[in-house]
């Protein structure tokens, strides 16, 4: 589990890891609702995050888990 920080900037979603100071845009996301945002996420660099669904209030700090490479 890892604490990142979401923010949107014309659309785009940044998915920021502060630990590692990597900073990368999600691409695809299982949830992309206002109300329900959020589960499986595929980041530019090719890893999925696990992202706890809820409603769409960027920017936000999230604890989320890492899937895969």
């Amino acid at each position: 589990m890892a604490k990142v920080m979401l923010r949107e900037v014309d659309g785009i979603v940044s998915f920021y890891f502060p630990k590692k100071d990597m900073e990368e845009t999600i691409e695809e996301i299982e949830f992309d609702t206002e109300e329900n945002w959020g589960g499986n996420a595929v980041l530019s660099n090719g890893e999925t995050w696990w992202i706890q669904p809820g409603a769409k209030k960027l920017p936000k700090e999230e604890v989320c888990k890492k899937i895969s490479d």
